[in-house]
């Protein structure tokens, strides 16, 4: 029986495409859209990301990481005398201009680390060695770096090649890989003495504290510990930081309603012409399925039979939209843009939703079936 209910499905080749290509242009719009707002929401929290702290301790009006706001030098010794603090370094991070040889401006996102510890250094370092950073005029730039720090027609830059922060020479002697910022901007690491250096004077240099809980400490435990003191700073864990930088874009942009809109519109389409094209596909079967009823089979049976046909066109439509958002996000990948991240989350959640876009269509189906009377097959 469900081989004949393959050979109905797959008989009329119209209908079939159609369910197949409502489903494909389903499974691929959600994915990909849904990947692609993953990604922008990864890009806001990369300083995160590649810096990795457990605590974060910034100035009291600070709301998400983006927004760095400056600190006096003495609030680091400030933050070390806390209970439960086991060590505390500064951290630089601010937009500054680089000039290249050819006497362009691009904008770079320049991170000050500790010079004796490098907490917050690059995880992961494609050339170059990481303790050359502590070299006079010494820089890390990022694989974004290679691409906008060129000049036009020009080979990307490379470990010994040299550029200009506001007027002062910087030299690569390492290459790291990092997560992209949410602005665009390539990260430039340097130590924090020497980013001090680079960036235009100020009475305030200090962007962040980066801390570490004493033993038998939490990071939440710690960071209640700073906020609780008298510093008038706010610690912030890794995680609470990245939640409240994620609901702070839910809140202050309209990414979340752009992308929800062309989700919902995907999840829309599919409902419609998947079910639309279903039910006229049992439509115009209704002699086929009536004469089945006659010869005895139940109403069980038949519903299982368009179950069958309804899951099979769903998980092959499903199978091509999967593939084709994976196929954009490995070019993607390779380009650095648009950002596309693809959880596995995802990928069983437009499973999900695609099942009950089918059996919702098979529903309508179902009812049209139960109340078929067999006597059909003898009506002219």
């Amino acid at each position: 029986m469900y081989h004949l209910a393959l050979k109905m499905l797959i008989g009329d080749r119209a209908k079939f495409t159609m369910l197949l290509g409502g489903l494909f242009f389903a499974a691929l719009l959600m994915t990909q859209q849904c990947a692609i707002f993953f990604g922008l929401l990864a890009w806001t929290t990369s300083h995160l990301s590649n810096i990795r702290a457990k605590v974060w301790v910034v100035e009291a009006k600070v709301e998400q990481v983006n927004e760095l706001k400056p600190l006096r030098d003495t609030d680091v010794s400030r933050v070390r005398s806390v209970p439960g603090v086991a060590w505390a370094v500064p951290l630089y991070a601010g937009i500054l201009q680089a000039r290249l040889n050819d006497g362009n401006f691009k904008p770079i996102l320049c991170i000050g680390l500790d010079s004796a510890s490098l907490v917050g250094r690059p995880a992961l370092i494609l050339s170059g060695r990481l303790e050359d950073i502590r070299l006079p005029n010494s820089v890390i730039i990022d694989d974004l770096a290679l691409q906008r720090l060129k000049t036009p027609n020009g080979p990307p830059p490379k470990v010994g090649d040299t550029f200009e922060i506001n007027d002062r020479e910087a030299r690569i002697v390492a290459i790291c890989k990092s997560d992209r910022a949410f602005f665009g901007y390539p990260y430039v690491f340097t130590t924090y003495d020497q980013a001090l250096q680079f960036a235009p004077h100020q009475r305030k240099m200090l962007s962040a504290v980066l801390a570490e809980p004493a033993l038998g400490f939490s990071a939440q435990q710690t960071a209640d510990a700073i906020n609780a003191s008298l510093t008038g700073l706010r610690a912030w864990p890794e995680d609470t930081f990245f939640w409240d930088t994620i609901r702070w874009y839910f809140k202050n942009t309209g990414i979340p309603i752009s992308f929800g809109t062309t989700i919902l519109l995907g999840l829309i389409v599919g409902v419609a012409i998947s079910g639309q094209t279903f039910y006229s596909f049992v439509l115009e079967n209704l002699r086929n399925l009536g004469a089945l009823k006659a010869m005895g089979a139940s109403d069980l049976k038949l519903a299982t039979m368009l179950l069958v046909q309804v899951l099979t066109v769903g998980l092959l439509g499903y199978g091509l939209g999967m593939g084709a958002a994976a196929t954009f996000g490995a070019v993607a990948a390779q380009r650095g843009n648009p950002p596309f991240l693809l959880p596995w989350q995802l990928v069983l959640g437009v499973l999900a939703l695609i099942l009950l876009i089918c059996l919702a269509s098979a529903a309508l189906a179902i009812i049209k079936v139960r109340r078929l009377e067999p006597a059909i097959v003898f009506r002219g």
